[in-house]
């Protein structure tokens, strides 16, 4: 099944925190933090003017971006975990 967004969101997939043991304590995934940043999986064609021109996004697949701990709405589709979200919401683009 593919996730097709629509208008001017975005689907990216949370990048793994790496897990840190400190003085060999390991921290339940519960209790881990959210990762800030992602991979951009899909992107929706873009929001449109009043005289319904469309304006493309600025992000593209493949992207890796900086998101808020709490942004978009988190989704599980095939037992995958995807965040869909604005693309206001997103914080930046990672550059190599």
């Amino acid at each position: 099944m593919t996730l097709r967004p629509l208008g001017n969101r975005v689907v990216v997939e949370r990048a793994e925190e790496e897990e840190q043991v400190s003085g060999g304590i390991i921290i339940p995934d519960s209790a881990k933090e959210k990762g800030q940043s992602a991979k951009v999986i899909a992107v929706g064609p873009g929001s449109r003017k009043d005289d319904g021109e469309v304006v493309p996004l600025d992000v593209s697949v493949g992207d890796t971006v900086l998101i808020g701990k709490y942004a978009g709405n988190d989704v599980n589709v095939d037992g995958n975990d995807y965040v869909i979200m604005t693309e206001d919401e997103i914080l930046g683009v990672l550059e190599s």
